[in-house]
C-alpha cells in the first residue's frame, strides 16, 4: 500500500471519524455496563462489510478477520468503557480545534480510529495478511480488571502471535512493559459504642488510621530500577461525631513494573492485616482487582513489534519517540509472554476528568499511524 493513499484516506476520513466520536461520547459506558456502546459497535462493523461480528460474554464487540479456526492471529482493541459512572449522556461540546467531553480521549478516539482504519484494512488487505481480530473491548478502566482483555485472550489463547492496545492521548508514547496491580477493600470492625458512656472502646476509624500509618511508613521493594508505589484512595465509617464507629472501611492498591516487588508488597501487606487481626479486631479483605506484570516474551519478536510501530510513528510526526511501563489491556497477553504495545492515535488532554478534550487535527496523523502499522505487520 502507497503512503500517499493513507495519507489521502486519513485526511478524507476525518468527519466520518469525528462523527463516530460524537455518537459514542453521548453513550454512556461505565465499566461492566457497556452495553450501549457494544450495540453501536457492532451494528457499525456490519454495515461496514465485516462478517461474523459478535458481542461476546464479556461485552467485547469482536470483528474476525481471515479467523480461519488454526491460524495465528494478530489481535488489536481499543477499550468501549469510559472512567465515569453516570449512566445518562455525558456532556459534549467542540469548537473549531477540540471536541470536549469526558472520555473522549479515553478512549472514545482512540476506538474510532480503530472502527475506521480497519475498514479500509478490510477492504485493501494484502494477500499475505494475517489472521486478525479487531476488537471493541469492555472493562479497562478501574475495577473493570481487565475483563475483555482476559476473556480474548482465554478465547484465542495461544494463537495470539502479537497484541496491539489503541490507549493514551499521545502520539509518540508506547507502552511496553506492564505495571502490575493488587486493589482491595479494607473494612475494619469493632465493638463501638457511645462516645462518653463508653469511652475506652476501640474505634474502628482510629484502628484503621493507624494501620493507614503503618502502611504508608513501609519501604517500597527495590530489583534493579522497578517502581512500585502504594495508595490510600477513600475512607469511609462511623456514625455520628457522639458514636465511637464500629466500622470503617478503606480502598488501597499498590502497584509495581516488577512482579518479585509486587509479591513482596503482597506479603508485607498480608503480614500487616495478620498483626491487627490478632489483636483482636476484625478486619476483612475484599480483592477488587489484580493485573499483572510482564512475563518472559521473546525478545527478537517483541523488538520487531516495537521497531514496526517506531517506523510508523516516525513516518507520521517528528517527535521524539518514548517507550514506558503503565497499566493497560496489554498486561494481560505480557504476562503470557505475548509480544504487546500500547500506544494512542489520538491527542488531548484531561484524561479521567470532566474537563478531557481532543484535538481534532491529531486524527489525521493518527490514522495514518496505525494504518502504516498493520500493512507492516
Amino acid at each position: 500500500m502507497k503512503m500517499n493513499d493513507i495519507q489521502k484516506y486519513s485526511q478524507d476520513v476525518l468527519p466520518e471519524t469525528l462523527q463516530i466520536i460524537r455518537d459514542l461520547c453521548r453513550i454512556p459506558a461505565p465499566s461492566h455496563h457497556e452495553e450501549q456502546r457494544a450495540d453501536y459497535c457492532r451494528n457499525w462493523f456490519e454495515k461496514n462489510g465485516f462478517e461474523n461480528v459478535f458481542i461476546d460474554e464479556a461485552l467485547n464487540v469482536i470483528a474476525p478477520l481471515n479467523d480461519q479456526q488454526s491460524n495465528d492471529l494478530v489481535v488489536i482493541m481499543a477499550h468501549t468503557d469510559t472512567v465515569f459512572p453516570d449512566m445518562e449522556p455525558l456532556p459534549l461540546s467542540e469548537d473549531d480545534e477540540f471536541i470536549y467531553s469526558p472520555g473522549v480521549t479515553d478512549d472514545t478516539a482512540n476506538l474510532a480510529v480503530l472502527m475506521v482504519c480497519s475498514r479500509y484494512y478490510r477492504e485493501h488487505r494484502p494477500d499475505n495478511a494475517p489472521g486478525m481480530i479487531i476488537v471493541a473491548n469492555s472493562c479497562e478502566e478501574g475495577l473493570g480488571n481487565l475483563k475483555g482483555s482476559r476473556a480474548i485472550m482465554q478465547r484465542y489463547g495461544s494463537r495470539v502471535r502479537e497484541f496491539i492496545s489503541l490507549d493514551s492521548s499521545s502520539l509518540h508514547r508506547l507502552t511496553t512493559g506492564a505495571v502490575g496491580s493488587h486493589r482491595y477493600k479494607v473494612t475494619v470492625k469493632t465493638e463501638g459504642g457511645h462516645s462518653f458512656g463508653d469511652f475506652g472502646n476501640r474505634n474502628a476509624i482510629a484502628v484503621l488510621a493507624n494501620m493507614i500509618t503503618m502502611l504508608y511508613s513501609v519501604k517500597v521493594p527495590q530489583n534493579g530500577s522497578s517502581q512500585t508505589t502504594y495508595n490510600v484512595g477513600g475512607i469511609t465509617g462511623g456514625t455520628s461525631v457522639n458514636t465511637i464507629a464500629q466500622q470503617a472501611e478503606m480502598l488501597y492498591e499498590y502497584r509495581s513494573n516488577d512482579r518479585i516487588c509486587l509479591e513482596k508488597m503482597r506479603d508485607m501487606f498480608e503480614k500487616l492485616v495478620a498483626m491487627i487481626q490478632a489483636s483482636g479486631v476484625t478486619v476483612d479483605v475484599e480483592i477488587l482487582g489484580e493485573r499483572p506484570c510482564s512475563g518472559e516474551i521473546d525478545r527478537q519478536r517483541f523488538e520487531a513489534l516495537k521497531n514496526r510501530w517506531k517506523a510508523a510513528a516516525g513516518q507520521a510526526q517528528d517527535l521524539p519517540l518514548q517507550e514506558r511501563f503503565a497499566s493497560t489491556d496489554c498486561n494481560v497477553p505480557l504476562s503470557m509472554g505475548v509480544p504487546a504495545i500500547c500506544f494512542g492515535v489520538c491527542r488531548g488532554s484531561g484524561a479521567h476528568t470532566r474537563e478531557e478534550k481532543l484535538e481534532k487535527a491529531s486524527l489525521v496523523p493518527g490514522c495514518q499511524i496505525l494504518l502504516d502499522l498493520l500493512y507492516r505487520l
